[in-house]
């Protein structure tokens, strides 16, 4: 059975009167506020443009331009994920339908974020409504929300944090029927994207911080039996896929074992450092393979250790359990298979809940005052951030002119803002681009050839993700 600190919803609030204000009440305001936060904060998103991993995913993949296509397609991986893509164009919405859609499911999420923290007792009034709202607001979050195929993250988002609240939901009226579609919610996650593995062990941390003293793990581990053979299931299928099994060899062969740990634990520092720094956020960083061990790095590792220290051996307290959800929820696969981009802010979405939460338990200790002041000041500027930062995705020029600014050495970037600033018409920009590129990297075969057709007056060639092969680009409309 659940723990009341896991299982219980919280009292009815004291009023100004003197009464208590019902549940149904008071979470019906909740979800208003929720709502109106992120259509607020998310209103640019809808001016955003297909971009870079967009093509490749959504509008050059044959596989979900209709669900039939998508059905002739299988078995494949990612299926709920590309479903979602073809239920999309066969809609007939277009570009709004797929923003509607992705500001959709991580509305939902905030949504069970907040039914989440409503469960992490000891409860503080408003806590658990501020850190959803400071979740669903971080400016980190648009690009698994503006940026179209960063639907990857939230979508899978959306289904674990459905199993773990409904997980936490067993001790209720109906536990078979909670114990039952757990599993099967991690399972969707799972066909969503890869990054869910970790789901089972989020599990055992919620019960280690909040479940009763001592730890039972035996018993933790009987009630989470079936996310386990679920699991075990998906990796089973996993290793068994031709797809992943190549796309697993290609890791292997991108950098050697030391040289990938030491680029890990960098992209984990940098993906700590956006936590607080927005003006870094970045949709192609670009980060090094690092050969070496840097003094840099040195650093990075020591406080990398010291955070899993502070989790593991505080994980009854706040600082703890958040510290330890945020490592649990960083790419935990990068440690042993080689990623081709170190890092990206999409990988930050479900680790963003223990940061929120923490704020949100901080500011809710506060004076009623100083609190609301804190909070509604905090809200603001997160929202205002948001709505700014998805502008950088209304536009290829203004997109790839974000990224080289903060990433002056991606010679792949710059490539990119010449092919945009071409399609535009702006000749002389897009050669000063391209050349750059080949400063920054004068192996970029693809930049050389994109500067010749530029000045011959030729069609010019897209830079792809991971993609060498010259391909005709599209037309952003369908």
């Amino acid at each position: 059975m659940a723990s009341p600190a896991l299982a219980g919803a919280g009292a009815a609030s004291p009023r100004a009167d003197g009464g208590s204000q019902p549940p149904a009440e008071r979470e019906s305001w909740a979800y208003w506020l929720l709502a109106s936060a992120v259509a607020a904060a998310y209103a640019t998103a809808f001016l955003g443009t297909f971009q870079f991993d967009d093509w490749r995913a959504i509008v050059n993949e044959p596989r979900v331009q209709s669900i039939h296509a998508w059905w002739g397609s299988m078995p494949g991986i990612r299926p709920l994920l590309k479903a979602s893509y073809a239920v999309n164009w066969a809609s007939g919405l277009g570009l709004g339908g797929f923003h509607a859609v992705n500001v959709g499911i991580h509305l939902a999420n905030a949504f069970l974020a907040y039914s989440l923290f409503r469960r992490l007792g000891p409860p503080r009034p408003g806590a658990a409504l501020l850190g959803a709202l400071l979740f669903a607001l971080h400016p980190a979050q648009t690009e698994a929300v503006t940026y179209l195929s960063g639907r990857s993250s939230s979508l899978s988002a959306a289904f674990a944090l459905a199993s773990v609240v409904t997980w936490l939901a067993r001790g209720g009226p109906r536990p078979r029927l909670a114990r039952a579609v757990s599993p099967l919610l991690l399972l969707a996650s799972l066909l969503v994207k890869e990054s869910a593995i970790v789901l089972p062990l989020s599990l055992v941390l919620l019960e280690a911080a909040f479940g009763p003293r001592p730890l039972r793990l035996r018993a933790v581990l009987r009630s989470t039996a079936a996310h386990w053979i679920v699991l075990g299931l998906w990796l089973a299928a996993f290793l068994a896929s031709p797809t992943y099994q190549q796309m697993f060899e290609r890791s292997l062969r991108l950098r050697p074992p030391g040289a990938n740990v030491l680029t890990h634990v960098h992209g984990l520092a940098w993906l700590s450092e956006q936590v607080l720094r927005f003006d870094l956020l970045n949709a192609d960083p670009a980060l090094p393979v690092l050969r070496t061990l840097t003094p840099t790095v040195a650093i990075e590792g020591a406080a990398l250790l010291s955070a899993l220290g502070l989790g593991l051996l505080g994980r009854r307290r706040p600082l703890g359990f958040a510290v330890s959800w945020f490592l649990l929820w960083l790419p935990a696969s990068g440690w042993l298979l080689p990623r081709a981009e170190a890092a990206s802010d999409r990988q930050l979405y479900l680790a963003l809940l223990g940061p929120a939460w923490l704020a949100g338990r901080a500011i809710a200790s506060l004076s009623p005052r100083l609190r609301v002041a804190t909070a509604a000041g905090l809200v603001a500027w997160l929202g205002c951030a948001t709505a700014a930062r998805s502008l950088v995705y209304s536009d290829e020029v203004r997109f790839w002119e974000d990224v080289v600014e903060k990433s002056p050495e991606n010679a792949r970037a710059y490539n990119n803002l010449g092919f945009a600033l071409a399609r535009r018409g702006d000749a002389p920009r897009a050669e000063g681009a391209f050349l750059r590129a080949l400063e920054v990297d004068p192996t970029l075969a693809r930049a050389r050839v994109n500067l010749r057709l530029l000045q011959e007056g030729e069609p010019l060639a897209p830079a792809s993700p991971g993609e060498e092969r010259r391909l005709p680009r599209p037309s952003p409309s369908r």
